[in-house]
């Protein structure tokens, strides 16, 4: 067996290399964002020339002009990961491409998001993941107030928790739907990881007290009680005030994650103290237009039904029928009368599909309030 002639590749040599490829990757950037501007310009061009048709035929639109198209981000990132070939894992790409993306974007319309604060809560982390870190995070005390935001106008989108795979239902969050106008227009999971920190002066203090939201106390509630078992549990208004608060109190303790840690300048105590290792959070992302369909969506609804026998069995029977996965159903409390109830409905496919068209149609007959969410694009990474 003869050896091989081919002298092997100096250091040097893949080094060059790496440097020609920067150097087409850097140009490549570029005039994709030259392509991004020029988007711009068309879009300002066109929505111009429909405004003054509409003032010259004394319209009344509302229309508005839309830079962010949530569909079409999703395809782009559903293509990415489908072409891929590696070595990159196949979420790495779509990573990088998000954030190509939200760079872009920015050169078109910089783009504001609220979500539940302060600064380095999971929240935000759930925006930069959905939205890139060319985005404008904005904190917001509450979840309510995020919901203002977005409807009022001073904010573009908002991000707000839905469910956690621990502790299931956000339950503010789902009745904040019920009375808002607005509309779901994308979802993300994001990976939660727990962390005990204390201020940089706080490493030999004894911990009087341990903050959190009331959601990452549930999550870690085991190794608590294994570690800190005669210590008080403060729930407060996100993991992000938490971490603030320890950082300014002695004695004091939070659980929060890496950004949180990050922002606040905080010392780790213990990692990674959530007591399910695959902890989930599920995050919506609300806006004021609806979302056409990308190819793989899903709708959310909520519907109350006619308190008789066999009501929800109705609710439920078209999807059956028409063979449509339902991904969630969840009830609150409808607070227009004692124990009733409204459901949260969430499925496959887009309301304007066909088939989902019918169901809705059938659905709507059988209840006595019916008012959809929202269709938007899955979760693409």
């Amino acid at each position: 067996m003869s050896e091989s002639n081919t002298p092997p590749v100096s250091l040097d040599d893949l080094r060059q290399s790496i440097d020609s490829i920067d150097t087409q990757i850097h140009d490549l950037l570029n005039r994709r964002a030259t392509c991004a501007q020029q988007v711009a310009e068309v879009k300002l061009r066109e929505f111009a020339l429909a405004q003054q048709f509409e003032s010259s035929t004394d319209s009344s639109s509302s229309q508005q002009l839309l830079f962010y198209r949530p569909e079409r981000e999703a395809q782009v990132l559903a293509r990415v990961k489908a072409a891929n070939k590696g070595p990159l894992a196949d979420d790495t790409v779509a990573f990088i491409f998000r954030e190509i993306m939200s760079a872009c974007l920015a050169l078109e319309k910089p783009m504001e998001v609220a979500y539940l604060g302060p600064l380095g809560t999971f929240s935000q982390a759930a925006a930069l993941k959905h939205f890139g870190h060319a985005v404008v995070s904005v904190p917001q005390a509450s979840i309510d107030e995020v919901f203002a935001q977005v409807a009022n106008g001073s904010c573009h989108y908002g991000v707000v928790p839905v469910e956690n795979s621990t502790e299931g239902m956000v339950s503010h969050t789902l009745d904040a739907f019920i009375n808002s106008p607005l509309k779901i227009c994308g979802e993300l999971e994001l990976r939660i990881q727990l962390h005990l920190l204390v201020g940089k002066e706080g490493k030999e203090t004894p911990i009087k007290r341990i903050c959190a939201h009331q959601q990452a106390l549930a999550q870690s509630r085991r190794w608590l009680d294994a570690h800190y078992p005669g210590v008080e549990r403060s729930a407060v208004s996100s993991n992000g005030e938490a971490a603030r608060m320890a950082a300014e109190e002695e004695g004091v303790a939070a659980i929060a994650g890496d950004m949180a840690q990050q922002q606040y300048g905080l010392l780790q105590l213990t990692a990674n103290i959530e007591d399910q290792a695959d902890n989930t959070t599920r995050f919506l992302i609300i806006g004021r237009e609806d979302v056409a369909a990308s190819g793989r969506d899903k709708t959310s609804l909520v519907v109350s039904a006619r308190n008789r026998p066999g009501a929800l069995v109705k609710l439920l029977a078209p999807f059956q029928k028409a063979n449509v996965m339902l991904t969630r159903i969840d009830t609150r409390p409808s607070r227009t009368e004692p124990w009733t109830y409204v459901f949260f409905i969430e499925f496959e496919g887009h309301r304007d599909d066909a088939i989902i068209v019918d169901i809705l149609n059938d659905i709507e007959q059988h209840s006595i309030m019916f008012k959809v969410l929202g269709s938007y694009p899955k979760a693409a990474i």
